[in-house]
């Protein structure tokens, strides 16, 4: 049943969309509009454009409507102070969302995004983590396609693991899809690409790991770079363009679990690829692995990024809407436990990943901060720079499959073989 939200939020609005005439921006407000006609959501849109802003208020019911630029501090204080949670749809978060992360730890707002920005991660949790766990405050970047099926995925694992009696000590995800990129993305992706210090930032396996909780063998973490075959799928593998961004935000969850005394495992270890089962899996796996390595050193290098960048879609644009209603993805997720068994997951949905699902993912999320504090891991109190497996964990998996996704862990026969 959809949360009462009137019942539980003192303040003006349960939810703002900041950046809500962005591509994905539109598709969430979209998507509370449809919520508002289930329950009492009181929500809002807010972004730098008002005349953008207007234009799509009237489409989707005229909510109310907030300028506020992303630099502008006292504009910022205003709205997070105006609403329980932020959700933040407009990137790069770096450029557009700073000053607003800041707004929302000093009015203890709650804040979502979609970001996959994970050197800017790491400056929030440097600078917001313990004023945000003082206060209660939960900021949660990365709710969208990166990362929670990833962060998902992994905790459905362990805590099947910990339901067994035992401990999870890694799990794999094999990514299938079909869809995509917006403008958006790719402004982001081509910015991280163009900075060496994000680029060194990135490298670090447990990049988002608290200093006191970092495996005493990194080696192990390292991302993969070659393709090869997987005999927990039956399938050939190559390296996952966004297993960089996702498997910091997997291993943070972890660690902050383990900080928590909930453990997922003993030096537990999470890494990701995409699966190409099938005749041909072989060489589409190894096309794919070479194809990585030379999409990331061209935009590395200035003098082959500029050349892509009349090519790539601008700010504000992304696929058709057939494109984005004939996509889809399936993560599978095989989790080794300490006394050897095998767990694997499903998170799967209909809809293009990085648009529709993303806003599938990021508007439970903030909905779930608006109206679920209580049934939170930790409780209403809990607060800090999170993840959306710790910050959300049941809750979300709980909201997303009343939403239609696929979020499970197969029980029956060959679950638990070894």
């Amino acid at each position: 049943m959809p949360t009462e939200m009137s019942e539980v939020s003192p303040r003006e609005f349960d939810v703002i969309v900041y950046g809500a005439s962005g591509f994905v921006g539109r598709r969430a407000a979209r998507y509370l509009a449809d919520h508002a006609q289930q329950a009492s959501l009181r929500w809002a849109i807010a972004g730098r454009d008002h005349a953008k802003l207007e234009a799509l208020a009237a489409t989707v019911g005229n909510p109310p409507v907030f300028v506020a630029e992303g630099n502008d501090r006292a504009a910022l204080d205003a709205l997070a102070a105006r609403t329980r949670v932020i959700l933040a749809m407009a990137g790069p978060f770096a450029l557009y969302a700073d000053k607003l992360v800041y707004a929302c730890v000093a009015a203890n707002t709650h804040y979502a995004d979609i970001t996959g920005e994970t050197p800017w991660v790491k400056s929030l949790i440097d600078r917001h983590h313990d004023t945000a766990a003082a206060g209660g405050t939960r900021i949660v970047p990365c709710c969208g396609f990166d990362s929670a099926p990833s962060d998902l995925g992994a905790y459905l694992c362990a805590q099947a693991a910990r339901a067994r009696g035992t401990e999870c000590m890694t799990v794999k995800g094999f990514f299938q899809m079909s869809g995509g990129l917006n403008g958006g993305t790719l402004a982001t992706l081509m910015m991280i690409g163009s900075d060496p210090e994000m680029n060194g930032m990135m490298r670090d396996p447990e990049l988002l790991n608290p200093d006191d909780i970092r495996a005493a063998k990194t080696g192990a973490l390292r991302d993969p770079t070659i393709a090869s075959f997987d005999a927990d799928i039956t399938a050939w593998i190559a390296p996952f363009p966004m297993g960089p961004i996702n498997t910091r935000v997997v291993r943070r969850s972890a660690a902050l679990y383990e900080q928590w005394g909930e453990s997922y495992g003993k030096m537990f270890g999470y890494q990701e690829y995409m699966a190409f089962p099938g005749p041909f899996g072989a060489t589409t796996a190894a096309t794919v692995a070479a194809g990585t390595m030379l999409a990331q050193n061209t935009i590395a290098f200035g003098s082959t990024r500029s050349l892509l960048q009349p090519l790539i879609p601008k700010p504000g644009t992304g696929p058709s809407e057939a494109a984005i209603r004939d996509g889809w993805f399936r993560c599978e997720f095989v989790g080794r436990t300490s006394d050897g068994q095998k767990i694997r997951a499903l998170v799967s949905d209909r809809g293009d990943p990085g648009n529709a699902a993303t806003v599938k993912f990021a508007c439970e999320a903030a909905l779930a901060l608006a109206g679920d504090a209580a049934a939170l891991p930790g409780g209403a109190g809990r607060g800090g720079v999170l993840t959306p497996a710790s910050a959300l964990g049941d809750v979300l998996v709980q909201r997303l499959r009343a939403a239609g996704m696929t979020l499970e862990v197969p029980v029956g026969k060959g679950a638990a073989a070894t």
